[in-house]
């Protein structure tokens, strides 16, 4: 079996945040507002997916850090979310729908490129499939 490789690494864009910047912006002059802005900022910031050869990986967190897997083989199927606000940010949400208990479902929010990233899934998915002779029966 070939070793995991990495195939795609990224963590949502900013733009999630613009509400809350905006709002954070009017009310500046609170002082606390701009401590949550700057929560939020770190929180996405700090969010991370990453597509390996084997499974999906999702990492959250600041002080407390929650990694939660997906093997490929569980992928059941994806779908693409691209509101407008998301789109004029050339990102989308990438849907994943798994046959797992602790994730059976997982939203990559914001991601830049999210058809690329869904199609490396697509690609992924059916690779380790065909790997671990892996049918799905419905």
């Amino acid at each position: 079996m070939a070793e995991e490789q990495s195939l795609w690494k990224g963590s949502p864009a900013q733009v999630v945040n613009l509400g809350v910047y905006l709002v954070c912006l009017l009310l500046c002059w609170l002082v606390l507002p701009i401590f949550y802005a700057l929560w939020r900022w770190i929180d996405t910031r700090l969010t991370e997916y990453e597509l390996t050869s084997q499974r999906l990986v999702y990492r959250s967190g600041v002080f407390n850090r929650k990694t939660e897997e997906i093997e490929l083989y569980r992928v059941r199927d994806s779908s693409l979310d691209e509101p407008l606000l998301l789109r004029l940010f050339g990102a989308g949400n990438v849907v994943i729908y798994a046959a797992d208990s602790s994730a059976p479902s997982l939203v990559l929010r914001a991601v830049q490129g999210a058809m690329d990233v869904r199609q490396k899934l697509r690609a992924a998915v059916e690779m380790v499939r065909e790997q671990k002779r892996v049918r799905t029966i419905e």
